[in-house]
């Protein structure tokens, strides 16, 4: 599968003062094939070690970090010659060996030529806090496939082109229009992890048959999931966080008004009703990429962050895949558009999933009493409010509202109609396969 994330690698690779590289991410969403697959494509060799697999190569790290004589040990462990300056070099599932992530902060300062690569569980690499090389890495993070790479996977590399070069004087023909409509409702049942996509993709003729794979192999990865909550957190605290975490599917589940509501505490676990009791389970999922927080502020003014309360805010699931099978909405429901109400808050998860895989680094929530717009972001020191709407019907009165009090440069409309910008009266409308995409670059006049 073509991973979109394999540009941001090459330009790590090219920069003159860069760090050994940790790749961020939930599990089983594709760091080690990424990095396999750049190593294919940029390396003359490329070394894969992997920490939990092969339970003695710890053992390499235990007299010492030098990286001259780790490079050696490497070598001898792997019946090969490493050469530091064309070769590539994986340290995968990192977490499980402490040593080797302390040890990139040698591996910066001794052997800089080096391009080294790890992965691990961003759940694990995070616990191992007394082990982490701070200030001596670079950071990337990667999602489950977003939309336009999901119409990669499945072979509409047509339509995955027209969005990836759209900008603000795009003509999307309507032909293209309602067939990215109707993948996107594809995209709604399979979600964005690999194995998910890979299920759908193998029976892809008989779409039935496909979206059962899917959903099938979403119920495996769930239990994964668990699993991986059982292993990090204790029996007692991993019955807290499995309770948050089906929390977050359950209510919005529960929408009724077509926008998702923030997130209660009440009746998760009996006896607790409070953010302050809950907020370490909250904060686990989030660490381990499990659910998408969203914070909601009272005053968009610049830094967002300043204005955000820390009690109050939407949480999402990370993928709209896992949270159908949560849910257990059937692929027909979805593909009918027929589910009430409750397709407000998919549209509103889809969103916000595509617009953190489009680079969005933070995204904010505006409320004012009973008006909400769904997403607020910063664009270039610039706040910009974007709406969600589900389906055609595309009045925004919680927008109007925002833009009296606040007169933004512009406002968007995320639904169901083709890409229709119009300046003069300062209103975007954006169909929601495209929100991944916002805002779209201004054209290129050369």
């Amino acid at each position: 599968m073509k991973r979109l994330i394999q540009q941001q690698l090459l330009n790590w690779h090219q920069q003159k003062d860069r760090k050994p590289l940790i790749l961020n991410g939930v599990r089983q969403c594709g760091k080690t094939y990424s990095l396999q697959s750049f190593g294919e494509q940029h390396f003359a060799t490329t070394h894969y070690l992997n920490f939990e697999l092969f339970l003695d190569l710890p053992k390499i790290f235990e007299k010492d970090l030098v990286p001259k004589r780790l490079v050696q040990e490497i070598g001898f462990y792997l019946n090969c010659d490493i050469d530091i300056t064309r070769d590539l070099l994986i340290f995968d599932e990192i977490q499980a060996c402490p040593a080797a992530l302390t040890s990139l902060k040698y591996f910066n300062e001794q052997m800089p030529e080096l391009a080294l690569c790890s992965a691990g569980s961003l759940l694990g690499v995070t616990l191992n806090q007394g082990s982490f090389p701070v200030g001596q890495v670079n950071h990337l993070h990667l999602y489950p496939l977003d939309f336009i790479e999901f119409l990669l996977a499945i072979g509409e590399d047509k339509l995955a082109d027209l969005l990836i070069h759209c900008d603000n004087r795009t003509d999307i023909p309507l032909m293209a229009h309602e067939r990215l409509w109707e993948r996107m409702k594809w995209y709604w049942i399979v979600g964005g992890l690999p194995e998910a996509v890979k299920a759908f993709r193998d029976k892809q003729d008989n779409l039935l048959q496909a979206f059962q794979a899917a959903r099938d192999k979403q119920q495996d990865l769930i239990y994964a999931y668990f699993g991986d909550i059982t292993k990090h957190a204790g029996k007692v605290n991993a019955m807290h966080i499995d309770r948050c975490w089906h929390a977050v599917s359950t209510q919005l589940a529960s929408t009724q008004d077509t926008s998702a509501k923030r997130f209660q505490f009440k009746d998760i676990i009996p006896g607790i009703d409070r953010y302050s009791r809950l907020s370490s389970a909250i904060d686990w999922l989030i660490t381990a990429g499990l659910i998408i927080k969203v914070p909601l502020i009272k005053r968009p003014e610049l830094p967002l962050a300043a204005y955000a309360d820390e009690a109050r805010f939407k949480c999402f699931m990370f993928d709209i895949g896992i949270l159908g099978a949560m849910n257990k909405i059937t692929p027909q429901t979805i593909l009918q558009y027929d589910f009430g109400t409750y397709k407000g808050y998919y549209a509103e998860n889809f969103v916000a999933q595509n617009l953190l895989a489009g680079g969005q680094s933070d995204v904010y929530s505006w409320f004012d009493g009973r008006n909400e717009v769904e997403f607020v972001i910063d664009h270039e020191n610039s706040i910009l409010p974007l709406e969600v709407k589900a389906g055609h019907v595309t009045r925004a009165k919680s927008l109007s509202i925002y833009n009296d009090k606040y007169h933004p440069s512009y406002m968007t409309i995320a639904s169901g109609h083709p890409l229709q910008l119009d300046n003069r009266n300062r209103i975007h409308r954006y169909p929601l396969y495209l929100t991944g995409c916002f805002p779209l670059p201004e054209a290129d006049d050369r």
